[in-house]
């Protein structure tokens, strides 16, 4: 578990990045998120 959160951790990482260099638009951004979200189990967002 604990190492889930860090490999999910590490890709929201990236994803912000990518988004924050304009290489994702911000729909892509939150598609990629939510299909993460779902993949690791995350169930709510304190990020935003």
């Amino acid at each position: 578990m604990k190492q889930d959160l860090i490999l999910y951790s590490m890709q929201i990482a990236m994803l912000k990045q990518l988004l924050t260099r304009k290489l994702i638009t911000e729909k892509e951004y939150y598609i990629v998120k939510n299909r993460l979200m779902k993949e690791y189990g995350i169930i709510s967002d304190i990020t935003g």
